[in-house]
This record gives structure tokens, sequence and C-alpha cells, in this order.
């Protein structure tokens, strides 16, 4: 007859969980995209950021005392998170009744978002409700308070529904200038349980969440493995779409999308017209669907970073090797990765003449297809000042 410990030593509470953490790195480990040492460890890295997100996820995710926790950042990065944006994401239910109460920063936008299910590999969740804050009553103070629910409660102003299905409320803070924006606050209370502490953890919850989180791994890996397939890698290399809304994402954001494959020597020249919208933005990602090291390295910029040519056109100029230009937008190495515009907080919808073009050339040969060269130019001293700026606006953007 087994005893209790040897029960506990055949079947512990966390193996769930590290035989997902096996079975995920064996997944990394053979994705035919990683050609290079540098592909590999970055794979390993990005499944360091998902263990230590997704234990704290499994722990704070909690139907009935909600919370806002961060859903990804710098460290641990998932679907092709913005550089320009904090996540946060709480879970509801929806037929429960959420006040959500907050301070609006200085940030370019703050959206929120109803999802009903999850992002899987064969589904894109849909929202019952997506807009920005100019949907509801801020106070001269900055502050605001607004109401989430089921059908046959208050629909007032500043009431929204919790459709059927509902599973989770995001909210999107997003940045053009990292140096002057501030960001604000945001918290959630469930109407019906505010007041009361939640149920005491017991083992078997303890276990579950292991379970769970060894579920949400596998998800999060098969997902994003799939996600370049459904929207990226159909597309012709080194082109661009036109503008189009974003799937599974808010009503008044666009999005212009292509993959790049650069060998040795060579650089894309991309020119797109500066926008009037309030946010617009580009950034560059790795195979792995998670953005490129954008604290350390310029591989993202928005209108508010960009340099924009006496034409009212950015040009950016993406490589490998350093061609002198403030907007060089750097592939950190990389010959194959994801591309990215975005432009939010619209009016009205980004037509193709408002979306980039391209063209891939020598490096020798970038200065011919920047009409404006010589303004452009930076030296590596301007250079290094840029990135220090870079490092230090967002070291104060994660203090708040």
């Amino acid at each position: 007859m087994a005893v209790a410990g040897d029960d506990a030593q055949q079947s512990p509470v966390t193996k769930p969980f590290t035989d997902a953490i096996a079975e995920a790195e064996a997944r990394i480990a053979a994705a035919e995209f990683a050609e290079t040492d540098a592909d590999r460890a970055e794979g390993l890295d990005y499944l360091a950021g998902g263990i230590s997100s997704i234990l704290q996820l499994a722990r704070t995710h909690s139907k009935s005392h909600p919370t806002f926790v961060t859903s990804t950042g710098p460290y641990a990065k998932m679907g092709l998170d913005n550089p320009d944006t904090i996540y946060y994401h709480a879970a509801v239910e929806a037929d429960a009744t959420y006040i959500v109460r907050g301070v609006r920063g200085t940030t370019a936008d703050l959206s929120f978002q109803v999802l009903r299910g999850d992002y899987t590999p064969t589904n894109v969740p849909g929202g019952d409700d997506a807009f920005d804050d100019r949907r509801i009553e801020i106070a001269d103070d900055g502050s605001f308070e607004i109401t989430f629910g089921p059908n046959g409660t208050d629909s007032g102003a500043g009431h929204f529904l919790l459709g059927e299905g509902a599973s989770m409320l995001a909210v999107r803070e997003v940045y053009s200038d990292w140096a002057t924006q501030r960001r604000g606050s945001v918290t959630i209370e469930r109407v019906d349980t505010a007041g009361t502490p939640p149920p005491e953890l017991t083992e078997a919850k303890a276990a579950r969440r292991y379970a769970i989180a060894a579920a949400m791994l596998k998800a999060r890996i098969d997902t994003w493995f799939n996600f370049p397939k459904w929207f990226y890698l159909d597309e012709p290399v080194n082109t661009f779409t036109a503008p189009r809304t974003t799937p599974g994402g808010l009503a008044t954001q666009y999005s212009s999308v292509g993959h790049f494959d650069l060998p040795a020597g060579t650089s894309m020249v991309v020119t797109v017209p500066c926008s009037d919208a309030p946010y617009q933005g580009f950034q560059l990602g790795s195979l792995w669907y998670i953005s490129l090291d954008y604290v350390n390295h310029q591989t993202s910029l928005n209108s508010a970073q960009a340099q924009t040519d006496p034409d009212g056109m950015i040009r950016l100029v993406i490589s490998a090797n350093d061609p002198g230009v403030a907007n060089w937008v750097e592939t950190t190495g990389r010959r194959r990765g994801i591309l990215q515009f975005r432009w939010q907080r619209v009016d009205e919808p980004v037509g193709p003449e408002l979306g980039p073009t391209c063209v891939v050339v020598d490096d020798a040969d970038v200065p011919d297809h920047l009409p404006f060269y010589d303004e452009n130019r930076i030296d590596a001293a301007g250079w290094s000042a840029r990135i220090a700026e870079r490092q230090r606006a967002f070291a104060n953007r994660m203090l708040g």
C-alpha cells in the first residue's frame, strides 16, 4: 500500500507545470525558424518570461475578487507586445457587475476592451465592446468611474455591457513621448464581493493553480507560434499590407503588417506619411512573435520619436548595420522578422495612401533613397545619446 509520502513523490503538485515547461522547451528547440544560437537563446528567454508571468497570472487570477495585472511587458513578452503600450487585464464573468475607477494620465491613448474566451491556436477572441476614453466622462482632476455588467443592469452613461461569454477586461495605455507623458491609474471592483475576503487557499486549489498554469503555458506557446502564420507570413516578403483594422483589436486602431528577410549587406527603406492620428507607431518583432529589445536598441519608433522630413514623410532604415541616420531601426542582427505599423485613436479610416511603402537596397545605396539624407544623419556620439535618452525615458515610464 502506498503511503501519503509515496503519493506525493509520485504525483507532486507541481508536476503538470514542470511537464509543461519541458514540453514547451522541446517545442522551442524544434522551431524551424530558429536558425542561429541567438534565435534559440531568445526562444529560451521567451520561455523564461512566459513561466514567470504565467505563474503570476495563475496566482492572481480571481473571478470573485478581480484585480488588474500586467498582461505583457519588457521582461515577459508575448503577442508582439507594442513597446509604447502598458497592458493590463482582469478576469470577469458575464453575469457580474464591476466598477472601474481610475485617473487619466497624459498618455496618447487609453482604451478598454471586453474579450470573450482567449487567444488559442485557432481563434482570436471577439470583442463585445472596445472603446477609448473619449466615450467616458473624465473629471477636471482626471478621475473617472465606469461600470461593466450584464443586460438588465444600469444602462446609463458610463455603463458598458459585458456580453455573453465575457471573460476578460483589457486596458491599454499607449505612449508617444516616453520622456514627458505619464500613465494614470486604474482599479476594478466586483460589486457583489466588495468588502468581503476571497476564499482561503487550500492545497487542492494550489494544485489547480499549477494545472491551470500548465495549460496556459502550453496554450501560449502554441498560439503565438501560429500567429505569424495567420497574419504575416502568407504575405509577400519585404512588403506591407494596406492599413486595416486589427484582428481582435480596437475599432479605433489600424495596422499595416509584413515580414522581412534581409540578407547581410541589405537594408529596407520605409516611407510613410506622418499621421494626424494621436498615435502612430512602428516596431520590429522576432519570429517568436515578440518585440525586440526596445530599451537598449532602437527597434521601434513612433511619430513623436521619429524624425519627420520637410515633405511630411517619415523615412525609416531597417538594417543590421548602422546607416548613420536618426531613423535607423535596428534588426539587432536578425535576418528575418516581423514588421508592424499601428495607428490608434483614429477618427476616420486610415486609407492606403497613408500606409507605408518600402524598398530593399544594398547598404551602400541607402543614401540614394533618402531625399533629405544630410538632415537625417547622426554620428556615433549622437546615437549613443539617443539610446541613453531612450533608456532613461523607459526607466521613468516604468515608475509611472
